[in-house]
């Protein structure tokens, strides 16, 4: 930090006149210590996030937000970046310069330079009891997510697979419990669970101990938390002259405004709970016949939609699961990276992990042998560590002060395997597996010169595309057919199983948008709402019932535990970018599933050169319209998802 102090006063104190070298390229030499080591902090926060750790980060929550704003609110360096943006220098800038300099000016007004004195003061004081709120909330929902549904008794895992009976089996051993079961209150963990368990009452003791995380009143309770995170940020919002917090969070994003977010966000919704509303009727017939006679609930969504698959499809999740062994499909994604781009992978040599689960594998251009940089794969939950997918840049790439290759990680939620077990994954987890791979693969190939537009530091609704494009490449036959090999066997998987997979793809989609949309569109009226503070609790509840939100599904996240949202702003009215990504990436896929091949060089080329490569140097409407040809449409998405 005090490195960092002294170089931005070296700037301070140039005699001449603001220019781009001097200002903005010194802005970017400056602090390079600092995010070293930041980095390195941040990647512990989120993947080993230890109680000794934990006392740390409350500390430097706070400091971190104060030692940020010394930057963004000082009048004085805002008035050199600001006389560079207004010279007439700017004409003669390229336009990857000018979009820097662009980036800082709006940063450093977002950030509140251009408030008086005592506004800048009340700007930051607001952001260090954010961070300290961001800190609490996240480790509240980590403390819960301690807390695992125990088994005792055998006969109550009837209906589970063999393999997650003896990864149960392996989670308690590792707690000290030998002889029992433990569901982890982890998302892959619960999600299996509640899609093969017959026990109804423990589906809903699982289902109730993950949907209340955060929830419980008590010292873990994070509604006062979100209640002041959201007051807090509504009055930085006003100080900063935005009707909302919402309306800060979207300028300069792509869809721009929360009008524009909401209504994407209430397109899809009406298609999708008409859909949950029909498949819920065919649950509802195969339960009655199985004797419930009451309601479909939240815990039986998963286990009725299974057998209702199995029934319409004669193909269920179980039958599939024997061949996705994790190995194979990270085999896979690396073949589909050197099918796109050239990549090769192969393990490093003499690189520190932080966990004995972490690999590290060096990627390389195939056709020169040139480095590209190193990626870190994690794919396994554990206590201290972010329960979902998670990709983090540990290093970003640059050529501005010399070569830099990056160096990114892929963190998973996924089930450790018992002694001796492959580890299998689930159809969802393989998506995230290639999701986060896309991350990956956005920092890997970025090709810039500055830091601060490299890689995945697009604009926020921009950022998820990679992910969801690359996800779409798991269900391909050219995938599958070569890497979902069965686990004991060593067989291919069967035409006819492919095919199966190919038939039912459009099967419970609504179910994902509805859990997703409930999640986006509370979020996004939360941050849209003028009355401050509110009870989130209270809200998420009238809002659903407003929505008239299908009380069989849920919600993906709710408040008191939606990390995304309450542990930084960086999805803060945000959540919705996932589905303008995912209208982006289905546009996107169709262009390779119209093509003779569906790893057509010449398209890769083109994604590669206008998508991956490029950063934050191009407005990300041109990037895409260079790659498709054409702004993005969301008819390929409803196609791919059969709804309408």
């Amino acid at each position: 930090m005090e490195e960092n102090r002294r170089e931005l006063a070296a700037i301070l104190r140039t005699k001449d006149a603001p220019t781009f070298e001097n200002t903005i390229a010194a802005l970017e030499d400056a602090g390079r210590t600092f995010n070293r080591v930041y980095e390195v902090y941040n990647a512990w926060s989120n993947v080993m996030n230890t109680p000794d750790f934990q006392q740390v980060e409350r500390a430097m929550g706070p400091r971190l937000a104060a030692f940020w704003d010394e930057q963004s609110q000082d009048l004085a360096l805002f008035q050199r970046v600001q006389a560079v943006h207004d010279s007439p220098e700017m004409a003669r800038l390229t336009p990857a310069q000018r979009r820097l300099v662009q980036y800082y000016y709006r940063d450093f007004a977002r950030s509140g330079a251009k408030l008086d004195a005592p506004g800048r003061k009340r700007v930051a004081e607001l952001n260090q009891r954010l961070a300290a709120l961001y800190t609490s909330f996240k480790q509240n929902v980590l403390a819960d997510e301690a807390n695992a549904v125990i088994i005792d008794n055998e006969a109550d895992l009837a209906g589970l697979p063999e393999a997650l009976r003896k990864a149960g089996a392996t989670e308690a051993e590792a707690r000290g419990l030998k002889g029992r079961w433990v569901v982890s209150n982890t998302r892959s963990a619960v999600a299996d669970f509640l899609t093969y368990l017959d026990n109804r009452a423990l589906r809903e003791k699982v289902w109730r101990n993950y949907d209340s995380r955060g929830d419980h009143g008590d010292a873990h309770d994070n509604n006062a938390i979100a209640s002041e995170i959201l007051a807090l940020r509504a009055e930085q919002a006003r100080l900063l002259g935005y009707p909302t917090y919402a309306h800060r969070q979207l300028e300069g994003t792509m869809v721009a405004t929360p009008e524009r977010a909401l209504k994407l966000l209430m397109d899809t919704w009406a298609p999708s709970v008409a859909q949950v509303r029909a498949d819920v009727a065919a649950m509802r017939a195969l339960a009655g016949r199985s004797g419930l006679t009451e309601d479909i609930a939240p815990w039986d969504y998963r286990y009725f939609a299974e057998k209702v698959r199995k029934a319409k499809y004669d193909f269920d999740d179980n039958e599939v699961k024997p061949y996705l062994q994790l190995e194979k499909l990270r085999e896979g994604m690396f073949w589909v990276a050197g099918e796109m781009f050239g990549y090769t992978f192969a393990p490093a040599v003499g690189v520190p992990v932080y966990h004995p689960d972490v690999r590290v594998f060096e990627v390389k251009d195939g056709a020169s042998g040139r480095h590209v940089g190193l990626l870190y794969f994690d794919p396994y939950a554990r206590q201290g560590k972010y329960n979902g997918g998670q990709t983090d840049p540990y290093r970003i790439q640059e050529r501005f002060r010399g070569e830099v290759t990056p160096i990114v990680s892929n963190s998973m939620p996924f089930v450790k395997p018992g002694s001796g077990e492959v580890a299998l994954v689930g159809w969802r987890d393989a998506q995230t597996l290639f999701h986060e791979f896309g991350h990956a693969l956005h920092v890997l190939s970025s090709n810039v010169s500055h830091p601060s537009l490299s890689g995945g530091r697009v604009v926020g609704d921009y950022a998820e595309f990679p992910g969801e494009l690359l996800e779409r490449w798991v269900s391909t036959p050219e995938v599958l057919g070569r890497f979902a090999v069965h686990h004991k066997t060593g067989q291919p998987m069967p035409p006819a199983l492919l095919a199966k997979i190919q038939k039912a793809a459009t099967f419970n989609q609504g179910f994902y948008l509805v859990d997703y949309l409930t999640s986006a569109l509370v979020e996004m009226k939360l941050h849209l709402a003028k009355e401050q503070p509110l009870d989130p609790d209270a809200f998420e509840r009238d809002t659903l019932h407003q929505l008239g939100a299908p009380a069989e599904v849920g919600m993906r996240f709710r408040m008191p535990h939606f990390g995304h949202v309450f542990t930084s702003n960086a999805y803060a009215a945000g959540y919705y970018t996932y589905l303008w990504a995912e209208v982006l990436a289905a546009d996107a896929f169709e262009v390779f599933r119209q093509a003779r091949r569906l790893h057509d060089p010449k398209l890769a080329a083109r994604l590669r050169q206008h998508v991956f490569s490029v950063g934050n140097t191009v407005d990300p409407f041109e990037g895409y319209r260079a790659f498709r040809g054409r702004d993005a449409t969301s008819e390929a998405l409803m196609r791919e998802r059969g709804i309408r």
